[in-house]
């Protein structure tokens, strides 16, 4: 991310997860706020969203999770991330049960935004993640 230039993002749902309705809005919301939004669609591996990432040279992917399989999926993306050499900050939004945030952050999640965040929670938790990607 240069001085100046606008928060790439890339969104996208991984694996057999269908619903995308939240994950269109989230989308415009980003894309309203001054953010680049790349959309990969529905059904990505981890392993094609990180090189979606690399070839988009993204500062956030955004990945939105209803299946249950977060505690799965979400450090797969991570580790396709910094297997690909582009280890950027991962967003996890969706249904994440409390119980599983310590997991989810162990694994290198930087933010979970769980059902019913504003529109401005969505903003702020993509801005951190952009600006602080440790």
């Amino acid at each position: 991310m240069g001085a100046g230039s606008p928060i790439r993002v890339l969104l996208a749902k991984v694996g057999l997860d269908g619903h995308d309705r939240g994950l269109r809005v989230v989308a415009r919301v980003l894309r309203d706020a001054g953010f680049e939004v790349i959309y990969a669609g529905l059904r990505q591996t981890p392993e094609t969203l990180a090189a979606a990432a690399v070839h988009e040279d993204v500062d956030v992917v955004g990945v939105s999770m209803h299946n249950g399989a977060h505690l799965t999926l979400a450090p797969a993306v991570v580790g396709a991330l910094r297997d690909a050499g582009h280890p950027v900050p991962v967003v996890v939004g969706g249904i994440v049960p409390e119980v599983d945030l310590p997991a989810m952050r162990a694994a290198g999640v930087a933010a979970v935004l769980g059902p019913g965040a504003s529109n401005e929670a969505v903003v702020a938790a993509v801005r951190r993640a952009a600006e602080d990607p440790s």
